[in-house]
C-alpha cells in the first residue's frame, strides 16, 4: 500500500446533542445554574448577619432566581426556552447590579452573568445572545451609576458583596467552559478518528487515486499500484514519463483536456511492464486540481482487443463472401442466359419443328437454368439484406400492377400442373384474385412488393396438389396499411415447422417438396416486409390448407377515395391465431372462393388457355 505526501482534508465534525438546536439536556447544564442559585442563597444568608440593607436583601434574591428557572428545562427543552432563561439572566442581573449602586457597585460583575449562562448552554447562537444582553446590562448599569439614584452599601457590605460577585462568576465561568472545552476535544478527537478511517480506506481500496495541481505535477497517491507502474518515478518526474513512449502524447493530452474541459480518460502501457494496459479517469475538482483513479485494465484491453480482431476478420469474411456471389453471380447469370434464351427458342421451336424427344429435353434445361437464375437472384438479395446493404426504392404506383405482373407469372406455373388431355382446369392448380376496381395508390418498392407475391404464390402452388386452388386478396386495412393475403387448400404446415419457417434456408413440407425450393423464399418475404415497416403472419393446418398475411404501411396518403364494398373484408388481427377462421376461409376457398368472387364476372379469373391480363376486376355493369 501506499501514502505518499497526504492531502485530505478534514471532514466536517460530528454533530453532538449539545450543539444540536433541539438536542438532549444535560444534566450538567442544569446542575451548573442550581449551583449558582445555592451559592447567591448561601451569600444572602451570611448577610443576613450583617445589618444588611433591603437593597442588598433584594439583589441577592435576584441573583439566585434565574438558576432556579433552569428547572423548567427538565420538562422541554428547546431553543426558545433557553432563550427565554437568557433574558430572565439579564433582567435579574440588571436588578441586581442596579440595587446596589450599577457599574460603581461591588455586584458590577454579574453583568456577565448572561454570557456566563450562554456559555454554560454551549450554543453558538445562545453565546451570542448572552455576550449581546451582557452589554445591554452593563449600558444601563453605567446609566444607574452616572444618575445616582440608588446608594452604594458601605465597606462592610461592598466587601462581602463584591467577594461573592467575584466568586461566583469565576466559578460559574470555570463550570462553564469545560462542557464546552470537553466538547470540542472530542470533536477533535472525532475528526482524528474519521481521518484515521479515510485514510485507512483510502490506502487499502485496489485502486490508485492520485491528485495533481494545475501544472499536472503529482501532489499525492493513495492506493494499491497497478502492476508496472514506478511510483518513485511518477512522484519525482511526473505520470507522463511512467507511460510507454508511443502513449506519452496521448496521457500528457489527457491532462490537458482534464484541465480545460473538466474530465478526460485514457488508457496506456506502462513503460516498466509493456505485456499490462493501464486505465486513467480524471475529474478537475472545485480547487482546480485534478484527481484521477487509475487502474489495471489489462483483462478489460485484453478482450476489446480480441473482440476488434474478430470484428476485423467478420468483416473481411463477409467482404470475401460478398465479392465470391458478386463473382458467382457474373459468372453464372452470363452463361444461364445463353442457356435459358436458347432453350427458349428451340422449346417454341421457332426455326422449325423438333422431335418429342428433344422438345421435352429443350423444356427441363429451360426449366433448369431458370430454377438456378431464381436460386441466385434469391441468394443475392438475402446476402444484401443481411449485409444492410439492400436499399428500397420507393415509388408511387398502383399496387394492382405488381401483384397482377406477379399473377400472370404464377399462373404460368400453374398452366404447367395441368393434366394432360384434361378439358378444363380441374386438373390442376386454380389461381383466383379478389382485387378492388379502384387504383390503390402505395409509397413503396415495386419490385420488392412484386417479389413478396411472387415468393408467396409460388410456394401457395408448389405445396397445393393438382385441383387445389390459391386464392390472393389484396385489401386495404385502415387508412394507411395494405394486406396481401394468399390461401390455399394445400397439404399444410405442421406446428414444428412453424417455428423455424421464415430463417433463411428453412423449409417445410416432404422431401421431395423440399428439394424444388431453396428455403429462401419466406425469409426473403419477411425481410422485404419489415423493411418496408410491416410484418408477415403465418397460419396453417395440416391437410386443410395455409393462409399467409402481408400487412404493409405504404398506402399513400394523397391517394383517391376507395370504393369498399369491391374490396373484400380484411383479417381482424383476431382471427390470426384462430384455427376456425382459417378453416372458414380454406372451406370458401374451395367452394370456389369468396361471394364476392363469385357474383363477378368470369373475366376476374384469367383463362389457362391464354394467359389472360384480366386480373383486376371490372366494375359490375
Amino acid at each position: 500500500m501506499l501514502n505518499s505526501m497526504p492531502d485530505v482534508s478534514k471532514p466536517a465534525p460530528p454533530v453532538t446533542a449539545a450543539a444540536s438546536g433541539r438536542g438532549g439536556l444535560r444534566m450538567s447544564v442544569v446542575l451548573w445554574h442550581l449551583s449558582w442559585s445555592a451559592l447567591a442563597l448561601m451569600g444572602l444568608a451570611g448577610m443576613l448577619f450583617l445589618p444588611a440593607t433591603s437593597f442588598v436583601v433584594g439583589a441577592m434574591v435576584a441573583g439566585a432566581i434565574p438558576g432556579l428557572c433552569s428547572i423548567f428545562l427538565l420538562s422541554h427543552d428547546s431553543i426558545r426556552r433557553r432563550q427565554v432563561l437568557l433574558w430572565i439572566w439579564s433582567l435579574c442581573s440588571l436588578i441586581a447590579v442596579g440595587l446596589t449602586g450599577g457599574v460603581a457597585g461591588p455586584l458590577a460583575v454579574w453583568m456577565v452573568a448572561p454570557l456566563a449562562a450562554a456559555v454554560a448552554l454551549n450554543q453558538r447562537v445562545l453565546i451570542s445572545l448572552g455576550a449581546s444582553l451582557s452589554f445591554m446590562c452593563l449600558l444601563i448599569a453605567t446609566f444607574i451609576s452616572v444618575s445616582q439614584t440608588v446608594r452604594i452599601p458601605d465597606d462592610q457590605e461592598g466587601f462581602w458583596l463584591s467577594f461573592l460577585s467575584l466568586l461566583s462568576v469565576c466559578v460559574g465561568l470555570s463550570l462553564a467552559l469545560m462542557p464546552a472545552l470537553r466538547a470540542r476535544v472530542e470533536r477533535a478527537q472525532d475528526a482524528e478518528d474519521a481521518n484515521e478511517r479515510l485514510l485507512t480506506q483510502l490506502t487499502e481500496q485496489p485502486c490508485l487515486i492520485l491528485s495533481f495541481d494545475e501544472g499536472g505535477r503529482v501532489l499525492s497517491a493513495y492506493g494499491e499500484a497497478p502492476a508496472g507502474l514506478d511510483i518513485r518515478t511518477m512522484m519525482e518526474l511526473g505520470l507522463t514519463a511512467c507511460a510507454h513512449v508511443p502513449d506519452r502524447v496521448a496521457v500528457a493530452l489527457a491532462v490537458e483536456q482534464a484541465s480545460s474541459l473538466g474530465r478526460s480518460e485514457v488508457g496506456f502501457t506502462p513503460h516498466a511492464m509493456l505485456d499490462h494496459y493501464l486505465h486513467l479517469s480524471l475529474r478537475r475538482g472545485p480547487d482546480g486540481r485534478l484527481y484521477g483513479v487509475m487502474s489495471d485494465a489489462s483483462l478489460q484491453h485484453g478482450r476489446e482487443v480480441a473482440l476488434e480482431q474478430a470484428k476485423t476478420e467478420a468483416e473481411g469474411f463477409n467482404q470475401s463472401k460478398s465479392d465470391f456471389l458478386a463473382g458467382m453471380s457474373h459468372e453464372l447469370r452470363t452463361p444461364l442466359n445463353a442457356v435459358i434464351g436458347f432453350s427458349d427458342i428451340m422449346r417454341q421451336k421457332m426455326f422449325g419443328p423438333l422431335s418429342a424427344k428433344y422438345a421435352e429435353y429443350a423444356q427441363l434445361i429451360f426449366e433448369s437454368g431458370q430454377h438456378v437464375l431464381d436460386l441466385i437472384n434469391d441468394v443475392l438479395d438475402v446476402s444484401k439484406i443481411e449485409a444492410q446493404k439492400y436499399t428500397l426504392k420507393l415509388e408511387d404506383f398502383d399496387a394492382r400492377e405488381p401483384v397482377s405482373a406477379a399473377l400472370r407469372i404464377v399462373r404460368a406455373q400453374a398452366q404447367n400442373m395441368l393434366q394432360p388431355g384434361s378439358a378444363d382446369d380441374s386438373g390442376g392448380v386454380r389461381i383466383k384474385s379478389v382485387l378492388p376496381h379502384t387504383p390503390i395508390e402505395v409509397q413503396a418498392d415495386k419490385r420488392a412488393l412484386k417479389q413478396i407475391c411472387l415468393n408467396l404464390l409460388s410456394n401457395a402452388v408448389r405445396f397445393t396438389p393438382s385441383g387445389g386452388q390459391v386464392t390472393l386478396m389484396l385489401n386495404v386495412i385502415g387508412s394507411d396499411k395494405l394486406e396481401i393475403n394468399i390461401t390455399d387448400t394445400g397439404t399444410g404446415i405442421s406446428a414444428a415447422d412453424l417455428t423455424r419457417l421464415g430463417q433463411p434456408y428453412e423449409q417445410g413440407g416432404s422431401s421431395a417438396q423440399q428439394a424444388g425450393g431453396t428455403g429462401l423464399g419466406l425469409s426473403l418475404v419477411k425481410a422485404l416486409a419489415h423493411l418496408h415497416g410491416g410484418a408477415m403472419t403465418i397460419e396453417s393446418s395440416p391437410g386443410v390448407g395455409t393462409s399467409v398475411s402481408v400487412i404493409l404501411p405504404v398506402i399513400s396518403q394523397t391517394r383517391g377515395e376507395l370504393d369498399i364494398s369491391a374490396v373484400s373484408a380484411p383479417v381482424s388481427a383476431g382471427d390470426h391465431g384462430d384455427g376456425s377462421s382459417l378453416d372458414t376461409r380454406i372451406a370458401q376457398t374451395r367452394a370456389s372462393g369468396f361471394s364476392a368472387l363469385s357474383e363477378a364476372p368470369r373475366a376476374d379469373i384469367a383463362d389457362p388457355g391464354g394467359f389472360s391480363d384480366f386480373i383486376i376486376r371490372p366494375p359490375r355493369s
